[in-house]
């Protein structure tokens, strides 16, 4: 097998193509030759900053964004029908969507019931539910892959509060459990990043990000490149890897 595989003729959805990585992801992607479908939350001004997105890809016109309420199960199951009607496959499914409110962990009662089924909605059930809505195209390419994005607050438990680090707790476990299960047409790989420079957690500034920086063995926080480059790595460089989570946090586990 030749390295790195081309992704000329191949088709990839980003869920969440919207935010900081997802669009970072789908310019690389674009750039790489392949088609890049977005998704982004139903209304006026997603839809204005979905357009923003696909401008700045290569070759605008041959990518697509669709409005989707990934928390329903219908709504990605109306996508895929919708995606095999218009492009005839699929062969990357990215889950880049997600959702945090930062809460101090000793703050059990500021944890409310409402705001862990919120994260946990968003944040596992809907990447569970559209790996399951997407199964059968990405089977149908013989060599599909999905990427995931799950977090070092996985295994350090030190992240923007309690039930998102259990979240993606459960993103690395439905990782290695789908990568048995939909192999060997389908690959499933997790990209496990630390601090990104992005406004995904509310309130984080500058100081917050140079402390971390500090504190980090390659002495910055992450870019949203160095996640979108360890996606498209999972579909170019890394065929031969199903079921890992891959850290890319500049040693801040460490």
């Amino acid at each position: 097998m030749a390295y790195p595989r081309s992704l000329v003729g191949k088709t990839v959805l980003v869920i969440g193509g919207n935010g900081a990585i997802g669009a970072a992801t789908g310019r690389l992607f674009a750039e790489a030759g392949a088609t890049v479908l977005i998704t982004h939350t139903p209304g006026e001004q997603s839809a204005a900053r979905a357009d923003a997105v696909l401008s700045s890809f290569a070759n605008p016109e041959r990518h697509a964004r669709y409005a989707a309420d990934i928390t329903e199960s219908i709504a990605l199951g109306s996508l895929a029908s919708t995606i095999e009607q218009k492009f005839g496959r699929l062969d990357v499914l990215v889950n880049a969507a997600g959702f945090t409110k930062p809460i101090p962990h000793r703050d059990l009662d500021a944890l409310t019931d409402e705001l862990i089924d919120e994260i946990f909605k968003v944040n596992w059930r809907s990447q569970f539910a559209a790996i399951r809505a997407f199964a059968p195209l990405l089977k149908k390419s013989g060599d599909g892959l999905v990427v995931s994005i799950s977090s070092i607050a996985a295994f350090t438990g030190i992240g923007s509060n309690i039930a998102y680090c259990a979240a993606k707790a459960g993103i690395d476990v439905m990782t290695k459990a789908l990568a048995r299960v939909l192999a060997p047409e389908v690959r499933v790989l997790a990209i496990s990043p630390g601090v990104v420079d992005t406004q995904f957690v509310p309130g984080r500034g500058s100081d917050f990000n140079e402390k971390v920086a500090a504190s980090t063995p390659l002495g910055r926080i992450g870019e949203v490149d160095d996640i979108a480059a360890a996606i498209l790595a999972s579909a170019t460089l890394l065929g031969f890897s199903t079921g890992h989570i891959i850290q890319v946090d500049g040693g801040r586990a460490l």
